[in-house]
């Protein structure tokens, strides 16, 4: 009902008030209503209504204001505490004033705005509520006393005593318990967002890094393929040595050409440059790099998925991060890995196994920071799982690691899909 409330912490502790509010009038009525028909006792119930019925009209004006997108400032907050404890001391001022056993009542408004005010207002309401509590001590229409009996009097007061308790602590119980939850999720929001933020930085500083490498490693990659080229020319009778220096060379050029590809890509963002294609020719593409890649990992490949085959975005940033959660199961794997997918028209389901020796605690804990790799020094910089998890959570994916019972581990990766291809 109150959809816009999750925008403002003061919104929904003035939604709450709205609803302590409410179960204040029930339980207001329903006093008035046994102590009419059961208890023979003479007050003001004109006012005393009136009072209640006032209160009632005012919470209905706030049910309306609940309802507008107005902000809920703490000043607003205060003055409907403020309303609650006017109308508390004039109902007490017409049943007996500090004699009432509902004089306790005083603290729930106080321990509201020290829960949810700033401290300012917390002692201005300490204020107003000790001035009203001292006031009622010698301002007030006492209860008639001469026809009762003091023993029934003394259980009467005894068992408002103990409801005004009951009242109180479920009250403050139930509200502090929900300003508690409210503070974990804000807090918990919080620390999304700095993660979000310290992430984007991280993002940021590698892709400088990655520019101006690229730029650096092409002097020396063109002078590699120079200096192969000349031996290769000299030593034309050794068939092993050509074999070789054509293995490198190949390796050489690959190297230029993803960086070629990869400066030109620079900058580009997602909707200039993206582009829709069938989730399993995205796939096949993408294996048919790797292979040239890592000619030496054995794999096996299984897809099922719905019909007509829907379409995914074609972005190499995407590509890159699913070919680094490849190579990260490649050099976790002994002899094979199983690579399967799954689709449907919504998502795309891969999974990566490998038969290696799982990850560590420390590793299952840790996997997707930057700079924390489990690999042994030099193998690894801890950068390439880091930037899979930011580039498909930024295309509205997961990855997700674990171990599996039989042995190795398992990298899990859901992506959104377009729709079908035609």
């Amino acid at each position: 009902m109150f959809s816009d409330l999750s925008q403002s912490p003061l919104s929904k502790n003035l939604h709450r008030l709205f609803l302590l509010r409410n179960i204040a009038i029930f339980a207001q009525c329903l006093t008035f209503t046994i102590v009419y028909w059961s208890i023979d006792i003479v007050i003001p119930w004109l006012p005393m209504i009136f009072v209640v019925v006032l209160l009632a009209v005012i919470n209905l004006l706030t049910w309306i204001r609940l309802h507008r997108k107005w902000p809920v400032s703490h000043l607003e907050f205060f003055f409907q505490l403020l309303i609650d404890v006017l109308a508390l001391s004039t109902l007490l001022y017409f049943s007996g004033g500090s004699t009432n056993p509902f004089i306790s009542l005083f603290l729930l408004p106080l321990t509201i705005a020290a829960a949810t005010l700033p401290w300012r207002y917390t002692w201005i309401m300490a204020i107003i509520t000790i001035a009203c509590y001292t006031l009622l001590l010698f301002v007030y229409i006492p209860l008639p006393h001469e026809h009762s009996n003091h023993l029934i009097e003394f259980a009467l007061h005894v068992s408002g005593m103990w409801l005004a308790f009951v009242l109180s602590t479920v009250i403050i119980a139930w509200f502090v318990v929900r300003m508690s939850s409210s503070i974990r999720d804000r807090d918990r929001d919080l620390a999304k967002a700095r993660e979000h933020a310290l992430r984007n930085e991280q993002i940021i500083a590698l892709g400088t890094l990655a520019a101006g490498a690229a730029h650096e490693l092409g002097t020396p990659l063109s002078t590699m393929a120079v200096v192969t080229g000349e031996l290769q020319q000299e030593y034309t009778h050794d068939a092993e040595f050509q074999s070789n220096i054509h293995i490198l060379r190949d390796q050489i050029a690959h190297c230029k050409q993803t960086l070629t590809h990869l400066l030109a890509k620079a900058g580009q963002t997602r909707a200039e440059h993206g582009s829709e294609l069938a989730v399993d020719e995205f796939l096949r593409q993408i294996l048919d790099k790797w292979k040239l890649i890592r000619p030496a990992v054995k794999f096996t490949y299984q897809s099922t998925g719905t019909q007509p085959i829907p379409r995914i975005m074609d972005n190499q940033l995407l590509n890159q991060s699913i070919l680094n959660l490849l190579n990260n199961a490649a050099d976790a794997s002994s002899e094979c890995i199983e690579i399967s997918s799954h689709w449907d028209n919504q998502l795309l389901h891969l999974e990566i196994i490998d038969d290696g020796k799982g990850l560590s605690a420390e590793a299952l804990q840790r996997a997707g920071e930057a700079f924390f790799s489990s690999k042994a020094p030099g193998q690894g910089f801890g950068i390439g799982l880091f930037l899979a998890n930011a580039n498909i959570e930024r295309f509205g994916g997961s990855v997700r690691l674990f171990n599996l019972e039989s042995g190795g581990a398992c990298t899990q990766v859901v992506l959104p899909l377009i729709g079908s291809a035609t």
